[in-house]
């Protein structure tokens, strides 16, 4: 009997053929434009395009295996902010996450915001908007109202010491499609950022 793949080494694999397309060793010869306008095509590589495409149809073929062997597309995330250390349930974003990890995520949700609370406390709140490019002041209020709304969260950090941000994802639907709001309604995110006062959102 076949060994089934762990999700870590799915991400292996995928990683693997990544650099194999980037480096031009897998093509997808059947997509020679993007076929997005005829204008649009005269400014696309096409070899550009074939690495993609190949890289895009093998990666399928990896979130197929996934379902036909649930496999999980989770990771456990380990954080340290602030002297706090939590470990979560994270997507990966190169595999998709099943019915399962979705449980397991929805799970989390509450152990997550409050995390989020204690790390953040006499941090100031920003709500990002158009995917990052502004940013509006927000409350607690406005973060529990969206911690109602949501099916699962995430949290994740960037920069440190007085340029710390803590960033938290409140999201719906499948977390692969939620982020860029591919699937929305469906599947969706808002983001609140948490900065020390006198900073702003690196974004």
């Amino acid at each position: 009997m076949l060994k089934t793949h762990t999700t870590e080494e799915l991400i292996q694999i995928l990683k693997d053929e990544q650099r194999a397309c980037m480096n031009g060793e897998r093509l997808h010869l059947s997509n020679p434009v993007a076929g997005i306008s005829p204008f649009l095509d005269r400014f696309i590589e096409p070899v550009g395009f074939q690495k993609f495409a190949a890289y895009d149809n093998f990666r399928k073929t990896i979130h197929q295996y996934q379902r036909d062997h649930e496999v999980s597309g989770l990771l456990w995330q380990h954080l340290i902010l602030r002297q706090q250390a939590a470990c979560f349930p994270h997507p990966h974003e190169q595999l998709i996450t099943l019915p399962s990890d979705l449980i397991i995520l929805q799970s989390a949700k509450a152990e997550v915001l409050h995390f989020w609370q204690r790390v953040t406390e006499g941090m100031t709140f920003f709500l990002s908007l158009q995917g990052g490019k502004q940013f509006q002041a927000a409350t607690p209020a406005d973060v529990q109202r969206l911690g109602n709304r949501c099916e699962w969260a995430i949290v994740s950090s960037q920069g440190r010491d007085a340029h710390l941000e803590v960033i938290l994802q409140f999201g719906w639907g499948k977390p692969e499609e939620a982020q860029y709001r591919r699937g929305f309604p469906e599947s969706g995110s808002d983001f609140i950022h948490a900065v020390f006062s006198g900073h702003t959102p690196i974004g």
